[in-house]
């Protein structure tokens, strides 16, 4: 006996690898960057509504398994996220991630998607937000420490949402820096690949810092960062990793995503327990100031929040509508009868 096909309502899109690169580029990365850029804006603005909670993580002396859950209420979203700074000697990738949107009223799945490129696309997004509300204006120039798989995104989103047009380039390997280099040919930025981090930095009025290694690192030195920079520290995101000297955040004014998560994942967590944060949602609303002079120094202490990754699974649910970039997959069991699952599974026996 066959069993009967599935219906309309127990199919889920789902988006694979090979597609989202097709989707990307059906788009065009800049302009993918700079909506997802807006997207995830227009969610901070009605932070209030969702559901929040530090992601459940897994720690290991690998590396890292997490889940990141939120909802506004109408849709929840899931992420699972893995980060193993190892893996790249192995010839694997530090982070992957897949994720699901589902409709709160039903409980079912309206998107499946891979979300290790997806995570690379929100999370280059969400600095470049957070710069154009906290960066000082006329900015020309990144400076981009740590050249690994996030490096090209972080350096085409800041080109497409604040305008940057030079990116300098450290790496302690230098084939990362080389790679980046050549991966951002003919992308209108104009690239030096710098010797040290203290090159690295000269000239530049953000500093992006973003690497894997699992431990209590001094990417920046406070004698490094100078009046009026405005910092994107996006390489910690676990308990017992940072990159930056605790004194440069002593200078400096600092905002997060949602501190309970940032003061255990984030740079903030080598500080005392009322060391003043600002919530970014905060700052995007126009409830609180970001940045108030020339000289302030500002840093986005950054471990990424499910909200983030929420907005991305939404603006990709809307992006697939009515294009070929997406399957349906059969995830959902559908009986005629919704209380006879096993007489469903009778039906299917050849």
């Amino acid at each position: 006996m066959t069993a009967p096909a599935p219906s309309d309502k127990a199919l889920v899109p789902f988006v694979s690898v090979e597609n989202m690169m097709r989707l990307v580029h059906h788009i065009g990365i800049e302009r993918v960057l700079t909506e997802l850029t807006d997207v995830i804006e227009a969610d901070f603005r009605r932070w209030a509504l969702f559901d929040k909670t530090p992601r459940v993580a897994s720690h290991s002396r690998e590396g890292v398994i997490e889940l990141m859950p939120t909802s506004d209420g109408e849709i929840y979203s899931f992420k699972y996220v893995n980060g193993h700074p190892k893996n790249m000697a192995e010839g694997l990738q530090t982070v992957t991630a897949f994720g699901l949107l589902a409709d709160v009223s039903t409980g079912y799945p309206v998107l499946l998607t891979e979300m290790t490129l997806l995570t690379a696309l929100r999370t280059a997004a969400t600095s470049a937000m957070a710069a154009r509300h906290l960066a000082p204006k006329g900015a020309t120039t990144m400076a981009m420490i740590g050249n690994g798989a996030q490096a090209e995104f972080q350096a085409l989103a800041m080109k497409a949402v604040l305008g940057i047009t030079h990116i300098r380039l450290f790496d302690i390997d230098p084939k990362a820096t080389e790679k980046t280099r050549r991966n951002l040919e003919g992308s209108g930025l104009h690239v030096t690949a710098c010797a040290t981090s203290q090159a690295a930095i000269e000239g530049a009025q953000i500093i992006t810092t973003c690497t894997a290694d699992k431990q209590y690192a001094t990417i920046l030195t406070d004698n490094m960062v100078g009046a009026g920079v405005h910092i994107n520290a996006i390489g910690g995101d676990c308990p017992g990793k940072t990159e930056l000297h605790r004194d440069i955040l002593s200078r400096a004014d600092t905002f997060v995503e949602y501190p309970p998560q940032t003061r255990i994942e984030g740079e903030i967590q080598q500080m005392d327990p009322d060391y003043p944060v600002t919530e970014l949602w905060q700052v995007v609303t126009g409830e609180v100031e970001g940045r108030r002079s020339d000289k302030q120094i500002t840093l986005f202490d950054s471990v990424g929040f499910a909200i983030e990754d929420f907005s991305a699974l939404r603006y990709v649910r809307e992006r697939v509508r009515g294009t070929a970039f997406f399957q349906s997959v059969d995830l959902i069991a559908d009986p005629d009868d919704p209380r006879d699952l096993f007489g469903m599974l009778q039906r299917a026996k050849d």
